[in-house]
């Protein structure tokens, strides 16, 4: 992304979500910690002032309190300038509507359509909102009023990301003591060998720091802070299925869950559908990706009587969303005070007691590098691969193979009943994602990578 077509991007983007209003339309606007971001801040500012629009600069800010402050504000709209749990020298910019939500498909075409023309100039400045920080910790603190953290030791893995500062803060408020990893953002260690979906690859290291402070558990947060792992007092991790089990149970025995429902997608594990039917839960699944889990808990909340009660849906990736009417995405710092809540309420209980009631099944997540993107199913080798796999994992639950829709990869889960060992899983896992980097020209040694979603790990190719 040039620094002119980011300008462009901006005066487009006003004019488009700033409509028809007469007054100057107001937008907010923050970052994660990558190096490209001040940069890419700059240009998107200047096209925004460009086209008459007010911008208010947030400063480092996880995503949800960016989106919480543009619903708060009642801003026009809300740009957050990161890529989340990749890696740092990639980036992005992602819009928010005046709800605080993705905008829909349409108006980014609209936005699209228009994209190239010259965004002029301004003399005007953006407003500094960096203290306005304050009121997103205050939101925080009063989704759990009377939470008290005293004589509670948590580790805290920050990835060197947006949450660095006020994931700290907040829990230090509650009383806890905090044990604080990767505040130390420089610009390009943002998620690298840290945050949650390091912890995921390789859960043994940030277990043992959990073991070896006696903490009474570990979280960690993605690089803009919409997601969280946790890991128990054993160091076992605890991820977004168990998440939303443990969440959808408190929140059923409080009356407090909206439509009796839990919503996550094709991707959850086949035994968080066995914990539902035997709490008595309705589980709704959809595609993957959170605008739809959010599509669907709006849809409940206007069909069911939703005053007091909270939508409830997420991804095993810990994206947890606890929809309400002043918020409207996932966050991991409010979904870890939610959990801690359940913690207090059950009397302080180790985490692990909660977690084992909810045995998941053998679980794994492939996921390879492709250089183009036939269509799979007209692929004849990959076909009768497929076929041999159905016949050798007989205990096969789930297969859900499909290409990414935001980075050029292929995606495989594949989950068995406990007849099958993740070893043997892992397999017929590299084996097709061979298969396919083969098939869509690939160059040989392209990336790989198989993730034992059930335990944490990646799982190496087989000898």
């Amino acid at each position: 992304m040039s620094e002119d077509f980011v300008r462009s991007l901006g005066a487009v983007a006003a004019r488009v979500l700033g409509g028809e209003k007469q007054s100057a339309p107001l937008f907010v606007i923050g970052r994660d910690t990558r190096i490209s971001g001040p940069g890419l801040q700059a240009a998107l500012t200047e096209g925004f002032l460009a086209s008459g629009a007010q911008v208010l600069d947030l400063g480092v800010l996880p995503t949800p309190g960016i989106a919480f402050l543009t619903r708060k504000l009642g801003a026009d709209a809300g740009v957050v300038i990161s890529a989340s749990h990749n890696p740092a020298p990639e980036n992005g910019i992602k819009f928010l509507n005046a709800q605080g939500m993705k905008l829909p498909e349409e108006v980014e075409l609209a936005i699209e359509a228009l994209l190239g023309a010259d965004p002029g100039s301004s003399l005007r400045a953006p407003r500094d909102g960096r203290h306005l920080r304050e009121d997103y910790l205050q939101d925080l603190l009063a989704s759990q009023p009377g939470l008290d953290l005293s004589g509670k030791t948590l580790l805290l893995d920050c990835a060197n990301g947006a949450a660095y500062e006020v994931a700290p803060e907040l829990f230090k408020r509650l009383g806890a003591r905090v044990l604080a990893l990767n505040t130390a953002p420089d610009g390009l260690n943002i998620n690298e060998r840290a945050g949650s979906e390091h912890l995921r690859a390789d859960p043994s290291v940030f277990g043992s720091q959990v073991r070896e402070a006696g903490a009474d558990l570990g979280m960690a947060f993605d690089g803009d802070a919409d997601r969280v792992i946790f890991v128990d007092e054993n160091g076992r991790m605890v991820d977004g299925d168990h998440m939303l089990a443990i969440l959808a149970d408190f929140l059923l025995a409080r009356g407090e869950l909206l439509g009796e429902t839990l919503v996550t997608t094709t991707m959850a594990n086949g035994a968080l559908a066995g914990y539902c039917t035997q709490k008595g839960i309705r589980l709704i699944e959809t595609p993957v990706g959170d605008k739809y889990i959010t599509g669907e808990l709006l849809r409940l909340s206007l069909a069911q009587d939703a005053p007091g009660k909270l939508g409830l849906g997420g991804e095993q990736s810990g994206h947890i969303i606890l929809l309400d009417e002043n918020h409207r995405t996932g966050d991991g710092i409010r979904t870890a005070l939610f959990m801690l809540r359940v913690l207090a309420e059950s009397g302080w209980r180790p985490l692990s007691a909660l977690t084992g009631q909810i045995g998941k099944y053998p679980q794994l997540i492939a996921s390879c590098n492709v250089a183009s993107k036939p269509e799979l199913a007209q692929l004849p080798a990959l076909n009768a691969l497929l076929t041999e796999l159905r016949q050798g994992l007989p205990g096969l639950v789930r297969l859900n193979l499909r290409y990414s829709g935001t980075e050029p990869k292929c995606r495989l889960m594949l989950e068995t009943d406990t007849s099958h060992t993740p070893a043997q899983v892992a397999a017929y896992a590299w084996r097709v994602c061979e298969l396919i980097q083969r098939e869509t020209g690939t160059p040989a040694g392209a990336k790989i990578e198989v993730l034992n979603v059930s335990d944490g790990g990646l799982m190496p190719r087989p000898e």
